[in-house]
Parts: structure tokens; sequence; C-alpha cells
């Protein structure tokens, strides 16, 4: 112990203990250690606390290094701050509002000014002198100069100037039709409307047929409809699994297929003059109409349960089906490599494979749409276990995107006249159900939010002007929304090389 005593180590601890002593009857303080640097809590000293040789005061420092953050970026710092809480999923999931358009907004521009306010200004570089101009004229033109922006200029003249104002949609429906015996189910696909302005609806075992300008309605057959993309046939599926197509105009039948399909056609497509069908019997048959044969010329077999979804490209591209196996299967009925390594048929009418099959869905797939601004991109909706809207790129395969919605996705269907879709729902784990959604893409901020249904609502199909979209619902009503603006540029000129409305 004299050893240590007479060490330096113990003539500074010593030292220390006076200096405390002189401060008379402050014993309670908090004491500092000279060797860390840290408070220490102490009701008494020890006895043998006296200095036997001066000991030299340093300066002292404490452990903790704080590094200079005059070079750090602070707009970085910023988003990586978590405010989102606990990872933990919450049990309450909340879907998108119409006021979270409004944060990124807000948040666009207080990054703009951060941004601005805090990182220092770009030094500039010096210029080359210019070569001075021989002309008559006094005057000297300056050089162009980089516009700033208007942030970088004046922060509070951004900040009080006016907010770009959203894109308003009426939220009421300008006319509602009752639809007595329209079908609850998820798997049926019963209103679609057709390029020469008008709506067929399945209605229990008729379908009627309503004229957008006139309201007149007419009767007809049996089941779940789909419109020819040109002319005025009308594809009828039945419960029984037979098909039917129809002339509106004269409401007379064109072809029959008695057999068409072993159970109940949920889901049906046109692409240009070839049919295409989904089952329950799990199987997609696609057929011409111009031919004599019932048979159909390809069959395809990729889904374990009932097809209730499908959607052809816009482009006469590849087909989209959807399944209540909780895949989405593409075809490509024009034949690829990618098919034939697999070694799927491609002539007759034997079975072929799926060119891509996705298998992120977590409940049936019934909800398909192909975006018609951009080629390639397919939205696709789950139903009541998934919740999700999937964004794919059919041409490699790949996943783009996906969207929460908290509800049941029961259909979709992409704008004509801007780069917006529209999703409708059901069975929901939050307070919102039952809603029509309008979402931006590819930023998935939600446009509108319309509710008026007091069930799910299982049908959607859009007006040929693309300004108008109609919804059904199990609580037997349709209801007509002004979703969209008219199209820039007018109403499309008629034109002589438009072979296609001629030919019938």
């Amino acid at each position: 112990m004299s050893g240590l005593k007479n060490s330096p180590f113990g003539k500074r601890l010593r030292a220390t203990h006076q200096d405390n002593e002189e401060d008379g009857p402050r014993r309670n303080r908090q004491r500092v250690n000279p060797i860390f640097y840290t408070a220490t809590a102490s009701s008494s000293t020890t006895k043998d606390a006296t200095p036997e040789s001066p000991v030299a005061v340093r300066d002292m420092y404490g452990d903790r290094f704080v590094p200079s953050r005059d070079a750090g970026d602070m707009r970085t710092t910023y988003h990586l701050m978590d405010e989102s809480g606990p990872s933990t999923p919450s049990k309450s999931r909340i879907i998108p509002t119409e006021s979270d358009a409004l944060k990124e907004q807000a948040n666009a521009i207080f990054t703009s000014i951060l941004h601005t306010e805090v990182t220092p200004p770009s030094p500039r570089r010096p210029t080359s002198p210019q070569r001075p101009t021989t002309s008559s004229s006094a005057t000297t033109t300056l050089p162009p100069s980089t516009p700033t922006p208007p942030s970088a200029q004046n922060p509070r003249q951004l900040l009080e100037s006016p907010r770009r104002q959203l894109r308003s949609v009426c939220k009421t429906p300008y006319r509602v039709l009752d639809a007595p015996d329209l079908a609850d189910d998820f798997y049926l696909n019963l209103v679609d409307w057709s390029n020469t302005n008008v709506l067929g609806v399945g209605l229990g075992s008729c379908v009627y047929l309503w004229t957008a300008h006139n309201a007149a309605v007419r009767t007809d057959t049996v089941s779940s409809v789909s419109w020819v993309q040109k002319g005025t046939l009308l594809a009828i599926g039945t419960l029984s699994g037979r098909m039917h197509i129809y002339d509106a105009n004269t409401l007379q039948v064109q072809r029959s297929y008695n057999n068409a399909h072993s159970q109940r056609i949920g889901a049906l497509a046109w692409n240009s003059h070839i049919l295409s069908s989904g089952s329950r019997d799990r199987m997609v048959h696609h057929r011409d109409v111009r031919e004599a044969t019932h048979r159909p010329f390809k069959r395809c077999a990729g889904h374990r349960q009932e097809v209730c979804g499908l959607k052809w490209a816009r482009d006469g591209g590849p087909l989209a089906s959807g399944g209540n196996d909780n895949k989405v299967c593409i075809w490509d009925l024009r034949g690829s490599k990618r098919a034939s390594v697999a070694g799927s048929s491609t002539s007759g009418s034997g079975s072929m494979r799926p060119l891509w099959k996705f298998h992120e869905h977590t409940a049936a797939v019934k909800a398909l749409a192909w975006d018609p601004h951009v080629s390639g991109v397919l939205a696709t909706g789950g139903g009541t276990q998934d919740k999700h809207i999937r964004f794919w790129n059919t041409f490699n395969g790949t996943m783009l995107s996906e969207l929460d919605t908290g509800s049941q996705v029961c259909n979709l269907i992409w704008s004509l006249t801007s780069h917006e879709l529209v999703s409708t729902h059901g069975f929901s784990s939050t307070t919102a159900q039952n809603q029509i959604c309008i979402w931006k893409y590819p930023t998935l901020n939600m446009v509108a939010s319309l509710t008026g249904h007091t069930h799910r609502v299982l049908y959607l199909a859009m007006s040929p002007d693309g300004e108008t979209i109609v919804t059904g619902a199990g609580d037997e009503t349709l209801r007509f929304w002004n979703a969209f603006p008219k199209k820039e540029g007018g109403e499309k000129r008629e034109t002589r090389l438009d072979y296609g409305r001629l030919i019938r």
C-alpha cells in the first residue's frame, strides 16, 4: 500500500480529495474523477487524504469524442429520422387517405427550403475572360446566367405562394339506378360498358341493356357479360357453363356454345375476334367466333382453382388471368421462346403453360388491369386476406411496386385521360370500407375516395369516353360517377381510314 500511496496515481488522488475538503460543508456534492472525468457521489472523504507533495495541475479531457458536424449532410440526417415508432406491425391498419397527397406536397416544399438554407452554395467556377466585341453599338450583351430555383431566391416567397391545387373529384354520383337481383358474388363479372355507349348488366336470369343517352332499358337473357372492343356483340356466360353471343342491335343470338365449360363461367374477355372464357373448372378456353366449330383452338391450364379474372392487353398482347388459388398467370397465345422451352403446346387445341406466374398475392385475384399508357405494366388486386394492389412488368416478370389498401380489392381499371387507377373495395380491417379509390401512378397517392355503397363494390366499368365510371354493389344499386376530366384535344375526329368502324 505504501508503494501505491507514493505513486503518481496516489498523489493525484490525494490532491483531489484535499480540494474537495476545502469546500466546507458541501460534502454531498458530486465529485469529479480526475482519471475518467466523470462525476461520482460520495458522502465522506478518506482520512489519509493529506497532500505530501505539490502536484502539477493539468487539463483533463473526457472519454467522449464529439466530431465536428460542419461538413455533415443535414438533409440526409433529417430523412434518416424514423418517426414511425417501433417496427412491430400495428393491428389496426389505416388505408391511405386524400390528405397524404397534401402531406407529400408540403414535404417536398420543406425539403427544397431545407436543402437551400442548410446546404452551402456550390462555389462558382471562374469564367474565362471574354474577347471584346468590335461593334459600333456601345451596349454589350451579358452571358446567359443559370436560372436559380425559386427556393434559392426567396424561401419566404415560396412558403407564402399559393399551392398547386389537386384535382377535385365530385364525391356524389350523378345518377343512381336500382339493380334488383344483382348478385353479391365476388367471383362474377356482371357489368360491362361497350364502345357504343351501351351498358350491359346481368340481373338474375336476365341481361339488361341500358343506353346512357336516353336511359332506355331492354331485356335479354342470362348471366356474366363482356362487350367486344369494337361493335355491338355481347358475350354472355351462364352458371351452367353455356356461352352465348348476342347482337345488341337486333337482340338475336349470333353464336351459342352449349358445352363451353363444365361449370360456371365467371370471366370473359375479348381480343378482336378471339373470345376467352374462364370457369370454375380451372380452365381458360380461347375461341375464334368466326369459325363454325364449337371447340376451342387453345386451352390454358395454369390455375388450381376457379378462374375469376381475365383481361387482354389493349395492344393485342398477352392475356392476364387471376384465380382463386391466389395466382396470376400471363399467357402469350402468339407463342414465345420461353413457352417453347418450357415444353408448352403451341398448336392445336392442347393445353399450354403460362409465360409468367406470380405467387405474391395471398388471396383470390379477380381485379386485373393493363396500363394503357405504359406497355407491359399490369395492376392486380388481392382479396380479403391480401388487400394489396401490385404492379408488374410483364416483359421481365418482376414486381414494380405494391400498395396496401387495407381492404378487399374487388376491381381495378385505368383512366384513359390521365395516369390514374381506380380501385373498388369490400371487406376491410379498418373503419373505411365499400369505397371507390382513385390513385395517382406511379406515386400511388390517393386522389379521391368515393363512398355511398353500403355493400362491397364488386362491379366496375368505364364509359367509352373515359370520363364516367359505373359501380355496382351488393346493395343492388348502380352508381355513376364523374371521375375523370375530358381528354385533351376534344373529341376524336372521324376518319375514313378507320376501317374497324365500317366493317361489321
